[in-house]
């Protein structure tokens, strides 16, 4: 499948402030990044950096005054999504080494807190890919979609009370059900093709059998179409756009994913 993203950010700032965007997808196992664009408005300078997680960022200081960012990528993007029923769980002492950070509780995902509830929602259920899948499936039942909340940065305690949220949040519960029974799982922010509505989205993955495999509440089944922008343990670590000083925000923001028909010629 072939999908053209773009992301269109602009901004009034009142004073010069320092940015840290993670808005440049990377090629890898499920998505080729065939060509890209990043405009500034006004042009400043940047540095681009891959932080702890793998993912680009840039940094820049926008100067005073409207400040607009425009990014697009044409992606090829794999046409099946793996879902492996049976993967196995993976024995903590089999885990790669740069795997175990994301079995440990972060900032919106307090894994701590949610032994009990993941034993009882996993209960029966083959150890590995079946008690995320048997997670995934009570989020989706038990979690109500409300993008009113999308302003609001809870964490997965706070969303489990208020049985309700964004995508984002819906994320982070899954992360700790699955971190609070030794299994692996991080976020995963970028688009999705058909969202809606659009935007920029988030789900989650988790680690067994040996790999990463995607997981998404917040749609009634997993299909084709995502392309990733960052990875890290929860939302604080893949913002697409952190901002230092007095506040800034968007004055505008539009995403879009289409569809590229890919033509074969013979």
């Amino acid at each position: 499948m072939r999908l053209r993203t773009s992301c269109d950010l602009a901004f009034d700032i009142l004073d010069p402030a320092s940015f840290i965007l993670m808005l440049r997808p990377r090629s890898g196992m499920q998505q080729w990044i065939e060509r890209e664009e990043y405009i500034l408005r006004p042009q400043v300078p940047v540095r681009e950096f891959t932080d702890h997680y793998g993912n680009f960022c840039q940094r820049l200081v926008a100067p005073v005054g409207p400040f607009s960012i425009h990014t697009s990528a044409l992606v090829y993007i794999t046409d099946r999504m793996m879902r492996v029923p049976g993967a196995p769980f993976m024995s903590i002492q089999d885990l790669p080494d740069d795997v175990l950070i994301y079995l440990l509780p972060s900032r919106y995902c307090e894994a701590e807190h949610f032994g009990q509830l993941a034993t009882e929602i996993t209960a029966g259920q083959k150890p590995g890919y079946n008690q995320v899948s048997a997670i995934e499936t009570w989020l989706r039942s038990s979690l109500r979609y409300d993008s009113r909340l999308s302003d609001l940065f809870v964490s997965a305690v706070e969303v489990n009370a208020r049985q309700s949220g964004v995508c984002r949040d819906f994320a982070h519960l899954g992360i700790a059900l699955c971190r609070s029974i030794s299994i692996p799982a991080r976020m995963v922010v970028g688009y999705l093709h058909d969202l809606l509505p659009m935007d920029l989205h988030a789900w989650f993955e988790a680690f067994v059998g040996g790999r990463w495999y995607t997981f998404d509440a917040t749609q009634p089944y997993l299909r084709v179409g995502y392309v990733t922008l960052g990875r890290g343990r929860d939302a604080a670590d893949v913002a697409v756009y952190n901002q230092f000083g007095a506040p800034v925000f968007p004055v505008q923001q539009r995403v879009t994913v289409e569809s590229i028909e890919v033509l074969n010629i013979t």
